[in-house]
């Protein structure tokens, strides 16, 4: 059960609900156990009915809520033997990205990520997933050491964009995303991108290159924020609901798209009810895809690499 301040604004008819179920139990005795397990029914439908008619305003918020599975409890949660590699090995380590080596159910992987920190201390740290060029620049050199050893990427995209910082401009930002774009798409060995929560921009594209792109249910994928594009469109970002449902970026709509590949299910109320299923669940979406793909020479990982990407947008056009 969510705790009161990290219920959603559309949640409050179920946060009453489960307040309600809440106080019952602290009373305890026999005689409430039947209006507990009514009260339990009820919202269990009411949550059903909720999350089975989202828009894309609210999607973002699911995406954005804090107690969303962050990449550290990826990291635990599917993978053994993890090892951090630091560094971009010309000015300093950020620690937005995150990276290095592991075992994905037995086989060795580099795992790369966008990491926002979970309490205040850890989202400064963290720079709220908004990496810096060296994170990017890590990230370049985690793919370029995968390659050389044959080892198959998975990459964890969860950021509201790349720091837009006048450091980040001054160190080269848009170079620092080019490159990584770049190796994502020249990698020798096979690489699966899932879009875990928010993916922003060319903060996320960067990472989010691969042979295989999944989103999981209620993650959403954008060029820009739905604020920041009410802000550009009408001087007014509290219009984000509405930019939000026209820019289409829901995990639904990508698929239909063909921009994403799969989208993974999230437990009823979303990942942050039950991230143990959650990360178990892309766990199994990422073997699934991850499969057919070590079965493919360098060669034929970038041709599919080079014509899915080439594909978007073109399919229907004379």
């Amino acid at each position: 059960m969510a705790t009161p301040s990290t219920y959603l604004d559309f949640e409050k008819p179920l946060a009453e609900l489960e307040l309600k179920i809440a106080e019952l139990q602290a009373a305890g005795g026999p005689a409430v156990e039947d209006d507990v397990a009514r009260l339990r029914e009820k919202a269990a439908k009411q949550l059903k009915d909720i999350y089975s008619h989202l828009n894309a305003w609210q999607k973002t918020q699911v995406a954005r809520h804090p107690d969303r599975p962050h990449f550290m409890d990826y990291v635990d949660g599917l993978f053994d033997e993890f090892v951090e590699l630091s560094g971009d090995r010309k000015y300093m380590n950020d620690n937005a990205i995150l990276g290095g080596l592991a075992r994905f159910r037995g086989r060795p992987v580099v795992v790369i990520g966008h990491e926002k920190g979970r309490d205040t201390q850890g989202r400064i740290k963290h720079n709220f997933g908004m990496a810096r060029p060296e994170g990017y620049r890590k990230a370049v050199r985690l793919m370029e050491l995968a390659g050389r050893f044959g080892l198959p990427v998975i990459a964890l995209v969860d950021t509201s964009g790349a720091f837009p910082g006048k450091g980040g401009e001054e160190r080269g930002q848009a170079e620092a995303l080019a490159r990584s774009i770049e190796a994502c798409l020249m990698l020798d060995t096979p690489m699966v991108s899932v879009i875990v929560g928010e993916g922003g921009s060319g903060g996320a594209v960067a990472l989010a290159s691969g042979n295989k792109v999944l989103m999981l249910e209620h993650a959403v994928y954008s060029v820009i924020s739905p604020e920041g594009a009410a802000s550009i469109l009408f001087h007014d970002s509290k219009r984000a609901k509405d930019t939000a449902e026209a820019m289409k970026i829901t995990a639904q709509d990508l698929e239909k798209f063909r921009i994403v590949d799969l989208v993974v299910p999230e437990p009823m109320g979303g990942a942050h009810r039950d991230p143990k299923t959650a990360i178990a669940r892309l766990g199994d979406a990422i073997e699934t895809v991850l499969v057919p793909l070590v079965k493919l020479s360098p060669e034929e990982l970038r041709t599919q690499r080079k014509e899915r990407f080439y594909a978007i947008g073109r399919e229907g056009l004379a």
